[in-house]
């Protein structure tokens, strides 16, 4: 997701640069149960709107940003373990989760299918995928845009990039995705969407 060596301003900025989102966090995350694995925990910022759940696994290569986390995570009410791995070669057997969670992340992992391959490995039949994610614009305009800013914008980000069809790539392996609109999609520089996806419906 990150490199090693971490973005420590981006991580003490990112909460700030995120608080907008804190409603799609509360309509997404209370739906996450069972045992959960969540791909990029960043600083913490969906721990405080899980609920009934039975514990939480969660990768982070970031440092900077699993410092942060891992103090959040010291108020849970349920066990949390954070590990200091990347997203596209979990350590877990396949079918190890109820639900996996995914949020604003696919932008910034190095390479996002082979993080989403995983991400179905692991989830178990009947569980689901909780996603938030922005991505490339629909309306061709602004997409010109989002990949003429992209090199500068990544640099400046901590490796996130404006133009990856994060949506499209989920569908593609959980063609069961329901999909609702975080932003005006047409001109936003990041439109965003979130939703779920039934293991039960995802690819073989």
């Amino acid at each position: 997701m990150l490199r090693e060596s971490g973005h420590p301003v981006v991580a003490s900025l990112l909460d700030a640069a995120m608080y907008s989102f804190r409603r799609t966090r509360a309509k997404l995350i209370p739906q996450a149960t069972g045992e959960v694995l969540e791909i990029g925990l960043g600083t913490g910022a969906n721990l405080e709107f899980y609920g009934n759940i039975t514990s939480l696994t969660a990768v982070e290569p970031d440092p900077h940003m699993r410092r942060r986390a891992l103090a959040r995570a010291e108020a849970a009410a349920f066990p949390v373990e954070v590990l200091s791995v990347g997203a596209e070669s979990l350590p877990f057997e396949d079918q190890s989760f109820d639900t996996v969670v995914a949020t604003w992340v696919l932008c910034t992992i190095p390479d996002p299918r082979a993080a989403v391959q995983e991400m179905k490995r692991v989830l178990r039949p009947g569980g689901t995928l909780l996603f938030a994610e922005h991505t490339v614009s629909p309306t061709a305009a602004p997409a010109a845009v989002q990949r003429l800013l992209d090199p500068c914008w990544c640099r400046l980000a901590g490796g996130c990039h404006l133009d990856r069809d994060s949506i499209g790539l989920l569908r593609e392996h959980f063609p069961g995705l329901t999909v609702s609109t975080r932003s005006p999609q047409r001109w936003s520089i990041a439109p965003s969407f979130y939703g779920t996806a039934p293991a039960e419906l995802s690819s073989t």
